[in-house]
């Protein structure tokens, strides 16, 4: 059985009847550990997540099934009580972007680690590390690397069983080095690039790295050692952004590799085209010189591989873009629940993942019920009107249909109750909450995606707050130039709207609200 699709198992128990082991993850508020705990849940697993700050992890939806126990890693006082009746260690923790001296802060954590696990008599130790060059000295490596494996080599020495896993380019949306590669291929069709874009790498969808983590609870306890871990394919950079750009659908990009560009400035330069922090940036930048390549794959006798086979590069960037490209809306800024694949964003993460997302958001507090604001809320469009600049949504809907698309033609259902899936002008309700929210999303012509989302809350029998989000997600350079062209006129357009919704809800004074094309 996949354990990607495994079921809880009879409530933590094994197949004759004991608990299963108790695992404790280092590292839950992380990209990797956010997404591995529901699935050593479902798998039957008893979890205890370590955290810094556990209201970190209060909002996550498998909160209420594990144990939250307050520690550092940094900190060793702080971790007999977190070991306790412990199996397994999950140490998912690593110190890039916190500073300069991340490496000596890791090296300290996995000392500290090391010695409570053995203290504790942890039967196994499951870590996450960096695939690196075996024919660079490890003090010649990059910081990034040298300090992976240093962690490793601590937790391999520790005395407890270790497995430390090592991968290069996790291909998912979340991953820092995923997310750098989507922003340098969407923001710059045409690209003078740095001589690493010609190193070649071996990357790896989250699904598979999830899976291999899994199995690593179970190893043999004579098993102690370190496994290389990566995709069937292997890539240069360079191949890597031009089949990124072919899956996200966008237009081939002209890659210029020139030898003068060092590592050091071109994590400069990427930290000007990508919102990812410097501080992870440039030591992720300063690792893609090494040639990083599995020189074994012997963790295949202890977790096969599934029939069908290791997840592609090019599949795992689908798979990443997937809940964007069908128009779902991204759970960064959606209420949505947590989502159904390793691939899928997570809200815990950070917010320069999951691509660009603009956003124009209005606050009024309104002079009236909610139930006779949500009235003049749920009547919008169509004849009623867009209740701000009629001109320019006139326009706007010419220019659509000149280029195919539907324009202002299609109206509305009913001129004054929405349901979903109604078409409404150039938009679709995608979601309806009766009395609270409406969210549009877009189906004229764009190079992106874009929703309107307008919600009411109440604020006592007589006012009400009304809170109003456009949304648009770009797709490559063409997205964001049209978001940045259409800026200035956010002001007339989004701010009119706002204001005279409110007002409309404020005169009012109790009859039919039925809005006109303001």
């Amino acid at each position: 059985m996949d354990p990607m699709d495994t079921a809880a198992n009879d409530h933590g128990r094994t197949g004759d009847g004991e608990p299963r082991p108790r695992v404790l993850v280092a590292g839950a508020t992380g990209y990797i550990g956010g997404r591995l705990v529901p699935l050593l849940l479902g798998a039957g697993y008893r979890v205890r997540c370590l955290a810094r700050d556990p209201g970190r992890l209060r909002d996550q939806p498998w909160a209420g099934r594990v144990e939250t126990v307050k520690g550092d890693v940094t900190r060793p006082d702080t971790l007999p009580d977190a070991f306790e009746d412990v199996d397994v260690l999950y140490y998912l923790v690593h110190a890039l972007g916190t500073g300069r001296d991340f490496e000596e802060t890791d090296r300290r954590a996995a000392l500290a680690v090391g010695r409570a696990a053995k203290a504790a008599g942890l039967r196994r130790i499951v870590y996450l590390g960096g695939l690196a060059p075996r024919q660079v000295p490890e003090r010649a490596l990059s910081p990034h690397l040298r300090s992976r494996a240093e962690v490793g080599r601590i937790l391999l020495d520790s005395g407890v069983p270790t497995a430390q896993l090592r991968a290069a380019v996790i291909i998912g949306s979340g991953s820092a080095s995923f997310e750098m590669l989507r922003y340098l291929t969407e923001r710059l069709p045409v690209m003078v690039t740095p001589s690493w874009v010609s190193t070649r790498i071996q990357p790896i969808a989250v699904r598979d790295v999830l899976r291999l983590l899994l199995a690593a609870a179970e190893l043999p306890p004579e098993v102690s050692r370190s496994f290389d871990i990566g995709g069937p394919d292997v890539l240069t950079y360079r191949q890597m952004m031009i089949r990124y750009a072919a899956a996200a659908r966008l237009p081939r990009r002209l890659i210029l590799p020139v030898p003068v560009l060092t590592p050091a400035l071109s994590s400069l330069w990427v930290g000007l085209v990508t919102p990812v922090p410097s501080g992870i940036a440039r030591p992720l930048v300063e690792s893609l010189r090494y040639e990083v390549i599995c020189r074994e794959r012997d963790i295949a006798r202890y977790a096969p591989t599934p029939p069908e086979g290791l997840i592609g590069f090019d599949e795992a960037v689908r798979l990443a873009l997937k809940r964007v490209r069908d128009a779902d809306v991204a759970t960064r800024w959606s209420s949505a629940s947590l989502p159904g694949a390793p691939s899928d964003p997570l809200p815990s993460d950070p917010d320069w993942s999951g691509g660009s997302l603009y956003e124009d958001r209005r606050e009024l507090s309104v002079d009236a019920p909610a139930e006779r604001l949500w009235r003049v809320v749920e009547g919008i469009g169509g004849e009623n009107g867009w209740y701000s600049f009629p001109l320019a949504w006139s326009v706007r809907g010419a220019m659509d249909r000149l280029v195919g698309g539907v324009g202002l033609r299609r109206g509305r259902r009913d001129p004054h109750t929405l349901r979903v899936g109604d078409s409404l002008d150039f938009w679709r309700v995608e979601a309806l909450e009766q009395g609270h929210i409406l969210r549009l999303r877009a189906e004229m012509r764009l190079p992106g995606l874009a929703w309107l989302e307008l919600t009411v809350t109440p604020e006592g029998p007589s006012r009400a707050t009304y809170r109003q989000r456009a949304l648009f997600h770009p797709h490559g350079l063409a997205g964001h130039a049209y978001w940045w062209g259409v800026a200035p006129f956010h002001a007339a357009v989004f701010g009119g709207m706002a204001r005279n919704i409110a007002e409309r809800a404020e005169r009012a004074e109790g009859t039919d609200s039925s809005p006109s094309g303001v």
